[in-house]
């Protein structure tokens, strides 16, 4: 009988160990529950499996161009395994140390609360977040696209790479793959929604595992976006012509009609002053058609690096006479720029189209904003 009991004591304790040591293994069909449907985005969606604890991060077109092309990030937790099929990048919990190649991707995570976790990025020294200037030697510069340094991006041990691509896929593909670094496109950039690019935060908060602190930071941007915009509109005010940018080059590029910058000026309460753009990038025109568009516009803003009106005057001397620049109605968005050049519209205002929109409205219809310019300032 003793020998009975110690056998069937030895076989509970290995049934034990093994039901404990275990975790279901899903197949990838079985990725279909959404975890997170974003309102505003087009870009992503966040799924899981019933049962399971790990998530699979889908980003669709995450390039310009990329219609077709999405790809996916599998975030294991609790011990489960990838699931079968699964030919995408795999994230073994959730990320503790980042490498950001977009200064936009610290302003995602530093929404989540989990700027802390960045040990690297592409162009430190622009990038204007108050943390990361503060802890400016203790975080790495891995270089730019091209002419990245591996041994020192390596050196950083990071858990996962945030890239973003512009015609294509990004070129360090093949050697993250080589070095063992997983890695997720991060394509808050190509949405044109003001509110689509800031709920980019929510894939941050998954990444991280604060997706609860993400919604949470999230749900109350567009509630005061939408509470300013309809006050806009319930004013009925005039909507004044508007003139965007300057020459790039032997161009001059105009946003489409449904750009986010479009966006931003109609909800503002702002007439954007080109029409004829309907596509879904920015096209060049020639300096005559902008001059004529610019001689009708009565406000002009995103003027580039100009810093003053004299400045500008001496540069395009043929614009010196529209309008705008005669009643000193021109306006640019870099009120926050640091000392390497870093713009913290390009940063921040990406996770506060909130506060992008008030400083426009400020600009289009004054008499409906009291507060001060965050990212705007007049140009004098």
């Amino acid at each position: 009988m003793k020998l009975l009991a110690l056998r069937l004591s030895a076989l509970l304790a290995i049934l034990c160990a093994a039901g404990c040591g275990s975790r279901p293994k899903a197949a990838l069909e079985d990725f279909t529950v959404p975890v997170y449907r974003p309102a505003y985005a087009s870009g992503f969606e966040i799924l899981g499996a019933e049962g399971l604890q790990s998530t699979i991060l889908r980003t669709r077109t995450p390039w310009q161009g990329a219609e077709g092309e999405g790809t996916a990030l599998c975030i294991l937790r609790n011990g489960e395994e990838t699931p079968a099929d699964f030919d995408g990048e795999v994230l073994r919990g959730e990320a503790q140390r980042i490498v950001c190649m977009s200064s936009t991707h610290v302003a995602l995570l530093d929404a989540v609360g989990a700027v802390r976790r960045i040990v690297g990025i592409s162009g430190v020294d622009g990038v204007s977040n108050p943390y990361i200037a503060a802890h400016r030697k203790a975080i790495g510069e891995v270089g730019y696209e091209g002419n990245i340094d591996y041994e020192r991006l390596l050196s950083l041990q990071p858990d996962l790479v945030l890239l973003f691509g512009v015609q294509g896929a990004s070129s360090m593909e093949p050697k993250l793959r080589e070095l063992g670094i997983p890695f997720v496109y991060m394509g808050e950039y190509l949405e044109e929604s003001p509110l689509g690019k800031a709920e980019w935060l929510i894939a941050a908060g998954e990444l991280t595992g604060c997706r609860a602190e993400a919604e949470k930071c999230f749900d109350s941007i567009p509630q005061r976006y939408d509470a300013l915009r309809k006050r806009v509109a319930e004013a009925g005010s005039k909507a004044p012509k508007v003139m965007i940018n300057t020459p790039y080059g032997d161009s001059w590029f105009m946003a489409s009609r449904g750009s986010y910058v479009a966006r931003l000026i109609a909800d503002a309460g702002g007439d954007y002053i080109y029409r004829k753009n309907t596509s879904n990038r920015s096209l060049p025109i020639d300096l005559e058609e902008a001059y004529l568009l610019a001689a009708e516009a009565d406000i002009w803003i995103n003027v580039g690096d100009f810093a003053t009106l004299g400045e500008m005057k001496a540069r395009m001397p043929r614009f010196a006479a529209v309008k705008s620049m005669q009643h000193g109605e021109v306006y640019n968005c870099d009120r926050r720029v640091n000392a390497a050049g870093g713009n913290d519209y390009w940063e921040s205002g990406v996770v506060h189209p909130d506060l992008v929109l008030r400083d426009l409205t400020k600009i289009f219809h004054p008499e409906l904003v009291a507060d001060d310019f965050v990212y705007y300032r007049r140009v004098e």
